[in-house]
């Protein structure tokens, strides 16, 4: 198999094993299929915190507005007295006004937050430091983890609204935030080898030969954002164990040098004559009057 290691900038986002004979419209296919899902996922994974803080999210004409102002423009929460948590609520106020303030109790918040920790780990950059590859099956059980503790908390489901559920039914609108510049979709996406792009209509092996175990970086680009930087000739731990390595040469040739030293032929213990002298009686003798 031959393992990818797929990057977009300099940053490192997960392995990916593949053969030789595949076609880059497959490749570009089930990468683009993992870059984006790790991006729902990890969407999921910071909302549901919130989620298990503060419960459901508000309709959007009431999200960010006071009590009073609610009361003023007799506003209602339908979805609030339907969504209950499982073993009942537990009002936490949500300082920003975008939830209900109705949050699970302690045990269902466990369960929310136990769950979001195990798809994290899943889609962990961490991976790739354990050597472990990504599949688009390890996507997939990482969001159906998260969709079957969101059923346990909330058995009546969540509202139509709640971006959770908009993210867990493929209807989460992105524009206008930070997150849609992320996503790269299957038809703009391009992957990049060793400064050149790895063009559809031909297979891997037209590019690194038929070497199955081979292993290389490949850069996940938007089309029309031109050549990502290259990687750099030596990796950041390489140059750490560089550094490292003359550190440690350059205090072994200081303690040499300190070795080196000749001024103990000064000293009296290292006079070749003292012996004889001592002999003789010649030691401790002053000249001068007494």
């Amino acid at each position: 198999m031959v393992q990818l290691h797929v990057k977009r900038g300099d940053e490192s986002l997960f392995l990916f094993n593949t053969t030789v004979d595949t076609p880059l419209e497959t490749l570009i296919q089930q990468i683009t299929a993992i870059y984006n899902g790790r991006l729902k996922v990890e969407r999921l994974c910071s909302e549901i915190p919130e989620l298990a803080d503060h419960g459901i999210s508000l309709p959007p004409n009431m999200q960010g507005l006071t009590e009073e102002q609610i009361e003023e423009l007799n506003l209602r929460d339908e979805w609030g007295e339907k969504c209950i948590p499982s073993g009942g609520s537990v009002f936490r106020k949500d300082e920003i006004g975008r939830r209900n303030g109705q949050a699970p109790n302690d045990k269902m918040k466990e369960v929310l937050m136990r769950t979001v920790e195990a798809a994290t780990a899943l889609i962990s950059k961490k991976q790739v430091q354990a050597n472990v590859c990504v599949t688009v099956e390890m996507i997939k059980e990482a969001l159906d983890q998260l969709r079957g503790a969101v059923m346990i908390v909330y058995p009546m489901g969540l509202p139509p609204h709640d971006p959770i559920r908009m993210e867990l039914e493929d209807k989460e609108d992105l524009s206008g935030t930070q997150a849609s510049l992320q996503v790269i979709t299957e038809d703009e996406c391009q992957l990049w080898w060793a400064a050149k792009e790895m063009q559809r209509g031909k297979k891997l092996q037209d590019y690194i030969g038929r070497n199955e175990k081979t292993k290389l970086v490949v850069k996940i680009q938007k089309k029309g954002q031109g050549a990502p930087a290259r990687e750099p000739v030596i990796t950041d731990e390489q140059q750490k164990q560089m550094m490292m390595h003359y550190y440690r040469r350059q205090e072994e040739v200081k303690k040499l040098e300190e070795a080196d030293d000749d001024s103990y032929l000064d000293s009296e213990w290292s006079d070749r004559q003292t012996l004889k002298r001592q002999f003789q009686g010649l030691t401790n003798i002053k000249w001068g009057p007494r």
